[in-house]
């Protein structure tokens, strides 16, 4: 993967957060692209509960300042960056006060989920393609993980569909068992509406429970990798049925033969 430029969005990545299986595969695929000597940059929330001092976030001035609209709202858009020690990775981070303020991921302490997470992923989605716009980094690929960051296809295959450049950049969607319960809030739907998206094309975000927003995201990506052992029989067969190209599950100690040889030989050919 020699000087292929890829793209990590990610909900989670250690040592940000703290360890689980979308957080550590958010940091070792990158790194393994890293170490194979493509280009890579990750980007992510950056939520309250991460310390900034400890891991040296700052603000990078030139690209922040940027106002983005969500549910109609002008929503400021912050961008902060560290680097992951001895790795020579930067990581970006999407902030917002009224978003990304408050101490924690997803949920309360209470653990009740924040009524806005719809809007999140929203801003989160638009976030990142705006500051890689204003980078002018021109991904081969865009490999999403995690719930939070699934509007990130959806956004780019029609808010941003006539970006040239992203004309040629190739979208992959890793699938995680790891989701939440309950539903986003009903209002989504008409949330990303408002941004042009038809409602056919999200048809899926009725009822935004996990397995329905996954859905939406799977149908408007190039390819998926089934990321857990454990997922549900419903989203294997909705993977298997979608005719897209999709990687099975691979143990953590194989990914990286399989990983590479999908972006290769699925993902860059399509």
């Amino acid at each position: 993967m020699k000087d292929k430029r890829i793209l990590y969005v990610s909900s989670e990545v250690v040592p940000y957060l703290a360890e689980n299986e979308v957080s550590l595969m958010s940091y070792d695929v990158p790194k393994m692209i890293n170490d194979q000597g493509g280009q890579i940059r990750i980007f992510m929330p950056r939520y309250g509960n991460i310390n900034e001092r400890r891991h040296q976030l700052h603000e990078v001035i030139r690209l922040s300042g940027m106002n983005l609209v969500v549910n109609d709202l002008d929503m400021p858009l912050i961008i902060k960056v560290a680097s992951i020690p001895k790795e020579r990775i930067q990581v970006y981070f999407i902030d917002n006060d009224e978003y990304f303020k408050r101490k924690a991921t997803f949920a309360d302490e209470e653990g009740v989920m924040y009524a806005d997470n719809d809007e999140r992923a929203i801003f989160f989605a638009k976030g990142v393609v705006e500051t890689v716009k204003k980078l002018n980094w021109v991904p081969d690929i865009i490999h999403v993980h995690g719930w939070m960051a699934a509007m990130l296809p959806i956004y780019m295959k029609h808010y941003y569909k006539n970006e040239a450049l992203f004309s040629d950049t190739k979208i992959v969607t890793s699938v995680y068992s790891q989701s939440f319960e309950g539903t986003l809030d009903a209002e989504m739907i008409n949330k990303i509406k408002l941004d042009g998206v038809p409602l056919d094309a999200i048809a899926d975000l009725e009822n935004p429970d996990y397995e329905s927003i996954i859905k939406a995201t799977i149908k408007h990506s190039d390819a998926v990798i089934i990321a857990s052992e454990s997922l549900s029989p419903s989203l294997t067969k909705f993977i298997e049925s979608s005719g897209k190209p999709f990687l099975p599950f691979v143990p953590k100690d194989e990914f990286a033969e399989a990983y590479t040889n999908f972006y290769k030989d699925e993902v860059l050919s399509i």
